[in-house]
């Protein structure tokens, strides 16, 4: 049995790198970015008006002259107009390029205007002002997105004024999420006093969903040859596979026995946590297993879970997430941290995952312990909004105290 801290260590280096895609601009939401996104042109391309007015030559003003005829209108998206004559003022719209020969926008709410003529009435006028100039946010070729960027709705209106209707990210890995087990059945179903329905695959897919990656999923029961068979047939078809269960001890957990028949290779099964003890880890190397061609003959990777709901969730988040953030090129992002709210004490020398519930307090997260009853308390996971981290060099736990922060919500 090892440590938390060293099977993520060995979870990290079989991260993998999946290639990379080109998809369209408007679903690239929350992908990870692979190319740099570099200015086309200026920004902005053109001296900008920024305020509503007129344009003035600002020397005419300096000399004293305040009332100036409106010799034309300069609108947003219409090409450049000069002002012919200097004396002269042309009104000006937001977003309009500023008119040839004028170097001053003064607004609306500085001047009154009677029969087409413009008097400033506001005499704090200076040279240059309201006028958005050509380049001042960026050059051409300036670099506006590093690549290993995760793209949010800010990043989209860079791709689009930069003209990017489709960008490359990184591509995702094929998973298929299982479960297993005789006691589950669908959701729609109504269970048996001995069943439960199989809710630990959709939380994962949830849980996937959230990163925008669409699995599969299917669930098989407690039949070792038909386990397998599906297995192995797995094994050639997806990148990644999530099980849920059959990992423990007990008389039908086969999965363990399943993957070492198989040859995959077993990095570590079971960890020094709580919950989640049982986790195994392995890879399968594309030598040993006939791969399909479009998953670029990546090693297979198995992340298998114990049963219990909490520990599925928990794993998920402190495992598999950082795995599929490295193997995307971003560094691994939940590095929060939370200040326990009151005494707690946990007796076995095991990391454990303690459910809270966080408030903030002057910019302070605050975690707050939320009774549960177990591993197997699914319901409870919606009662919390974290998991605190807890080492396994402590049994006590005091108030104030600041822990490391797997927050899911």
């Amino acid at each position: 049995m090892i440590t938390v801290e060293k099977a993520l260590e060995i979870i990290l280096s079989q991260s993998q790198d999946f290639g990379i895609v080109e998809i369209p601009f408007m679903q690239s939401l929350g992908r990870v970015l692979k190319e740099d996104i570099i200015a086309d042109r200026d920004f902005p391309p053109f001296d900008r008006v920024s305020m509503d007015g007129i344009a003035i030559n600002f020397e005419v003003f300096d000399k004293g002259q305040l009332t100036f005829d409106i010799e034309n209108v300069q609108a947003a998206g219409a090409p450049q107009l000069p002002l012919n004559n200097m004396h002269n003022c042309i009104e000006v719209m937001t977003g309009a390029i500023t008119p040839k020969n004028t170097n001053t926008v003064v607004p609306y709410e500085f001047i009154e205007i009677t029969n087409d003529r413009a008097t400033i009435i506001h005499k704090s006028i200076r040279k240059d002002q309201n006028i958005h100039k050509q380049g001042l946010d960026r050059k051409k070729n300036d670099a506006l997105i590093p690549k290993n960027t995760i793209i949010s709705s800010a990043e989209i209106g860079v791709l689009a004024t930069v003209g990017k209707s489709t960008v490359k990210v990184a591509k995702f890995p094929k998973i298929m999420i299982i479960s297993t087990g005789d006691e589950l059945v669908e959701v729609n179903q109504n269970p048996l006093k001995h069943q439960i329905r199989r809710s630990n695959a959709y939380t994962l897919l949830a849980l996937l969903h959230k990163l925008n990656i669409k699995p599969q999923t299917t669930h098989i029961n407690d039949n070792k040859t038909i386990l397998k068979e599906k297995i192995s047939h797995f094994l050639k078809e997806f990148d990644v596979l999530l099980f849920s269960g059959a990992v423990s001890q007990g008389k039908f957990d086969f999965l363990p026995e399943i993957l070492k028949e198989l040859g995959i290779k077993k990095h570590f099964h079971k960890v020094k946590q709580r919950p989640g003890k049982p986790f195994w880890f392995g890879t399968i190397a594309p030598i040993d297993i006939d791969r399909k061609e479009d998953l670029q003959n990546n090693v297979t990777t198995i992340f298998a879970f114990p049963g219990n709901p909490v520990s599925t969730f928990v794993s998920c988040l402190k495992y598999f997430y950082p795995w599929l953030q490295k193997s995307m090129g971003i560094e691994p992002l939940n590095k929060e941290k939370a200040s326990l709210n009151e005494n707690f004490s946990f007796k076995p020398e095991l990391t454990y995952f303690l459910q809270v519930r966080l408030q903030n307090e002057n910019g302070k997260l605050i975690a707050t312990p939320i009774k549960g009853k177990g591993s197997g308390d699914l319901a409870n996971l919606a009662d919390a909004d974290a998991f605190l981290e807890l080492p396994a060099y402590k049994t006590e736990f005091k108030k104030g105290e600041v822990y490391p922060l797997i927050t899911y919500r």
